[in-house]
This record gives C-alpha cells, structure tokens and sequence, in this order.
C-alpha cells in the first residue's frame, strides 16, 4: 500500500515540478502588451472600488460623533475616539459572539468537508447506481433559496428539542455547505486516475485505505480550498442564525449587530465600529490562510 502511495505523490510531484517550455522573448519572459496594462488598470481600479467601503467604515470607527456631524463621512478623524468600540464591545460582549462564530464555524467548515469527501468518493469513484441524477438533486438542492427551508426547518427542530442550539444551525449549514462540496468534488473525483485505484485494489487495499491514503492525499489542496470557503460563507450567514438563534448566549456577530441596532439607537461612528469589529476576525483568517488558497489554486489548475 505505501508503494502505491509513493507512486502516486511521486507522479503528482512530477506533474507539479515539470518545467513549462519558456515563452519566445528577451530571457524567456514574455513582453507586455498594451492589453495587459489595460487588464491590470481595470484590475487596479476594480480593487479600490472594493477597498473604498472597507476605508470608510475604518475611519468612521474611530470618529466621534460630533466630528461626524461637523466633517461627514468622508474626512480624516481630528482626534481618534475609542468610545464607539469599547461600547459595542461591552452591550452585546463582543468575546463570547465571537466564540460562537468561530466555534459554529469552524465545525461547520471540517464536518462540511468530510461529508462533501465522502459522498464524492461514492458518486465519483464508487459509481453509485443513478449517480447522474444524484448529483442533480444535490445541484438543485443548493440552488434553493434559505427563505424555503426557513418554516420545514423550524418545524423539525422545534419538535426534536434544538431550537435555539448552536448544533442546529451546526447541521443545517453542514447540509448546505456539503451539497455544494458534494458537486464540486463528485467531479474532480470522476477524473480520478483510475490506474493509482487498479494497484492499490491489487495491492490490498480495501476502499476506505484507498480513500484515506491515495484519494485523500492527492486531493488535500482541493479540500483546503473548500475548507476556507465553507468557514468564510458560515460566518456571514445571517437569516437562518437569526431564526434559530434567539438566546443573546447563543447568538453570532452578524445577529448580535442587527439586534442590537434595532434594539438600541446607536450613533453611526457605534454602527462602523460594531461592523469593523465583524469583519476584522474574517479578514485575519482569510490574511492567514491566504497561501492555502493559492497553493489548493493552483495545484488543482495543474494537470
């Protein structure tokens, strides 16, 4: 079995270390063309465009609100006012929302992807009986929109005692998320080279050695990549949270910040405050992961 796996990483290394036949040009790179600077202008601009609403609610944040009624929006702070943070910090208890995001999250992201694995192993590799119009379903499923499983959901949870537990919503997005996972790897597994399953079946292996020790490792960058997605995507649901999360113990970032809005008036430099506060715990995760994602990227572009 350890044979087959060597053979396996050693012809992903292969293909991943063989050098590309340098382009015709000075010193084998390729000249810009006046096309590329268009494309990396418009690309320039696309990024501002996206950064600009980051840039107000930062400066806002730390903006009083006298200094916001004198100078807008769009001006520098004259001093720099903390009072909007530690105030949303202190009425919703910002550490234990945060808790609850990144533990909801985080399960959702592992259990995610190893239903996602697992069904993909049996539609793609084991060539389950009907496995077009399984991977259909599954398609059509995730394509639903949330407001339709809103009451069904309510229903079913209410009768067997989760209501207003984490682990609900733990199990819905699970679902949600490992339907899109399901689809996505049900074809790259479809693709699989099915010469690495022939010598591991020869060599003994039973199916579940073939998924944990050739399928799995070959296809670890792929499940990265679904692996930040499905944390990411969690953390920025808000109606199925709101729903099934009416404890404030309970509740994530995203439902503390609209309940409290319309709970309590705040001022806005307390509204840009609360949203920086929600954005900054995605935007380290996605920074810290960031070379994850361009390696699972690229190496599933690599043939």
């Amino acid at each position: 079995m350890s044979a087959v796996l060597d053979e396996a990483t050693a012809t992903l290394d292969a293909s991943v270390e063989e050098p590309k036949p340098a382009r015709p040009g000075r010193g084998g790179s390729r000249r810009k063309t006046a096309g590329d600077w268009i494309v990396l202008l418009v690309a320039i601009l696309l990024g501002l465009l996206i950064a600009v609403p980051f840039l107000l609610i930062l400066v806002n944040s730390f903006k009083s609100p006298a200094d916001y009624n004198t100078s807008g929006p769009l001006t520098l702070p004259t001093s720099l006012y903390f009072d909007g943070i530690t105030a949303f910090w202190e009425r919703v208890d910002f550490p234990q929302k945060l808790g609850n995001s990144v533990f909801i999250s985080g399960l959702v992201a592992v259990f995610a992807v190893l239903l996602s694995m697992l069904n993909a192993f049996a539609l793609g590799i084991g060539r389950v009986k009907g496995r077009l119009w399984i991977v259909v379903v599954i398609l059509l499923a995730n394509m639903l929109p949330q407001e339709v499983l809103l009451y069904p959901l309510y229903f079913m949870f209410k009768e067997v005692g989760l209501y207003d537990s984490q682990w609900a919503v733990i199990i819905i997005f699970t679902v949600i998320q490992s339907a899109f996972g399901t689809y996505l790897l049900a074809s790259v597994y479809g693709t699989f080279p099915k010469e690495l399953l022939e010598a591991a079946s020869l060599d003994g292996a039973s199916r579940w050695q073939i998924l944990w020790r050739v399928v799995y490792p070959i296809s670890r960058p792929t499940l990265s990549v679904l692996l930040i997605f499905f944390f990411i995507w969690t953390w920025n649901e808000f109606l199925i949270p709101l729903t099934f999360l009416v404890s404030n113990d309970t509740q994530t970032v995203p439902v503390a910040i609209t309940v409290l809005q319309g709970d309590r008036l705040m001022d806005v430099t307390t509204t840009s405050a609360s949203a920086l506060l929600g954005l900054i715990p995605t935007l380290v995760f996605f920074l810290i992961f960031q070379r994850t994602l361009t390696r699972g990227i690229t190496a599933g572009a690599v043939k």
